[in-house]
């Protein structure tokens, strides 16, 4: 009881230091490879979907980007088995090397109007391929560093894997804003882009070489020994409903709030400033760089915390102030950030007034259809010019109008029109309703010397608080909850269903709800119910694991 305590409390030294960097710099580097298609989605529309009309294209490479997303639990599946069967170190070995190759070939393929639709094809397939090594990647990484943890110590030890995802998104940021800076925009629209995707081959070796040092972990070195690793480790997660019931808890009572909580707060809040907002990217990307760098640390401090009171008090904590405060929190970020659009809105609000017959949902994932409706050609207009609105309906065969203020402006019906004819007055009544828009005090573009941005660090730091209070004891929490034998299959299944298709499609979820209702903040109800349900059923149903043994 003495040693055990002793080492309880011991400091992290000469091994275990080893241990929790390999783990987490081949899971930073795999993060930054996954985050810089998210970062350089308006670029790789341009390049790789080309073809498409720009608000298709623009929801196509988000699905592109949440293709990645859609597969990593089947990479939980196949490596997690895998783990679970021949050891947490090689497996990861595997998903490292995938995932690094995938995104170099990114750097390289060609774009649309050299190969055609070859090109967003096999920009495709690489994101597939990331997904599923990602899949398999953050289970092996928590599993390998919680056996190795002391007793007392786990939330802490994993907490260091949770700043990971944080640490990538950060590197991927800084290395877009330090090649767009030297090269300039027009290069780095031009080709420029490619290099942070060329440069992971560099972080590629260097996280192999500290990965290779390490041996694998005691506690699936003990089962080796015993021989009680298990034969089957599909059958015992998914076909057994004892286990199978704990993976289910898991994703609803812990996984899948996070998820969303995680994703809004470092991912949709930067599409929100530069989309919604119309921030510079550069200057978004900067603003969101440093809420992170400030609220990184706090990964550790929860991960502490949770080895003193628990994991489940915090985790569902941080997804209550979420369901909270999400909706005024983004409204004092479109205040502060961009106060002209803010006074726009409330001084001159902008009402679609349209047959609803006329107005379709403006999605067409194959880029054949054309929307030239009235209804459909004002919202398009407003929300290419990031302008929110309220829906009015009109008599059935009316044409649209758009009312700004006490302007009015009628739109045109251009489903008779021949392409080049709806083009030109296309571009004709665009141009009148951005004169409108200009009078009525609604900017093209956030302005910067009217930006209070340390409110909007505040606010995005408030976000990322969150963020490490859902994640920074997530691992510990689901390490605890599953056998060894099956832990790696088991933990990861629910962990990348809640932050491959919870969290993954939260962008491309959200987005298609503002496009259709044409309020910017009407995305946030996603994450804010499915962060509710987490509450909820973790309160009543999610039984506390902090200390539990994990050698059985």
């Amino acid at each position: 009881m003495v040693a055990t305590a002793a080492g309880a409390e011991a400091p992290v030294r000469g091994s275990n230091r080893l241990v929790i960097a390999g783990a987490s710099a081949g899971t930073v580097f795999e993060w930054y490879d996954f985050y810089l298609y998210g970062s350089l989605a308006t670029f790789i529309t341009e390049h790789f979907f080309s073809g498409v009309n720009a608000t298709t294209g623009y929801i196509f490479a988000l699905l592109a980007f949440a293709a990645g997303f859609a597969v990593r639990p089947f990479g939980a599946i196949v490596f997690g088995r895998l783990g679970d069967l021949w050891g947490r170190k090689n497996t990861f070995l595997v998903t490292m090397t995938l995932m690094g190759i995938s995104t170099f070939v990114v750097g390289l393929l060609p774009g649309y109007d050299q190969i055609g639709v070859a090109a967003p094809v096999g920009l495709i397939v690489m994101r597939l391929i990331q997904g599923l090594a990602l899949g398999g990647e953050y289970g092996g990484a928590a599993t390998y560093v919680a056996e190795h943890a002391p007793p007392g110590k786990r939330g802490l030890y994993t907490s260091w894997i949770q700043t990971t995802a944080t640490f990538g998104l950060f590197l991927s940021l800084i290395v877009i804003i330090v090649v767009r800076t030297k090269l300039g925009e027009d290069v780095f629209k031009a080709w420029g882009w490619r290099i942070p995707f060329l440069a992971s081959a560099l972080l590629l070796i260097v996280s192999l070489w500290i990965r290779l040092r390490l041996n694998e972990s005691p506690v699936f070195q003990k089962m080796v020994a015993e021989g009680t690793t298990s034969k089957a480790p599909l059958t015992e997660s998914f076909a057994r409903w004892p286990n199978l019931k704990l993976v289910l808890l898991a994703l609803a009572g812990l996984t899948a709030g996070q998820a969303v909580v995680w994703y809004t707060g470092q991912f949709y809040s930067l599409f929100f400033l530069e989309k919604m907002l119309k921030v510079d990217g550069i200057l978004t990307n900067e603003l969101v760089a440093v809420a992170l760098l400030l609220g990184t640390p706090f990964f550790v401090v929860f991960g502490w915390l949770s080895d003193k009171i628990g994991r489940k008090p915090i985790v569902l904590a941080g997804c209550l102030l979420a369901v909270l405060t999400y909706f005024p929190i983004f409204k004092a970020i479109t205040v502060a950030a961009n106060p002209q659009l803010a006074a726009a809105s409330a001084s001159a609000p902008v009402t679609v007034v349209a047959d609803p017959a006329d107005c379709a949902f403006q999605f067409d994932p194959v880029g054949k259809k054309t929307f030239a409706s009235s209804c459909d050609l004002a919202k398009s207009a407003l929300a290419n010019a990031g302008v929110s609105y309220a829906n009015q309906a009109a008599p059935a065969g009316s044409v649209a109008v758009v009312r700004i203020g006490a302007v009015s402006i009628p739109s045109f019906k251009g489903g008779a029109l021949a392409a080049a004819e709806l083009k030109t007055q296309k571009a004709a009544w665009t141009k009148t309703l951005g004169a409108a828009l200009k009078t009525a005090g609604y900017p093209a573009k956030a302005d910067p010397a009217k930006m209070n941005k340390p409110l909007v660090v505040g606010l995005l730091w408030l976000l990322v608080l969150y963020v490490t209070m859902v994640y920074g004891p997530i691992a510990a929490a689901l390490v605890e909850m599953f056998p060894a034998r099956i832990r790696y299959t088991s933990m990861s299944l629910p962990y990348h269903v809640g932050n491959g298709w919870f969290g993954g499609f939260l962008p491309t979820t959200a987005f298609a709800m503002v496009a259709a209702t044409g309020n910017i903040y009407y995305g946030l109800w996603y994450p804010v119910v499915v962060a509710a349900v987490t509450v909820v059923v973790g309160f009543f149903f999610i039984k506390e694991m902090r200390g539990a043994p994990i050698e059985g």
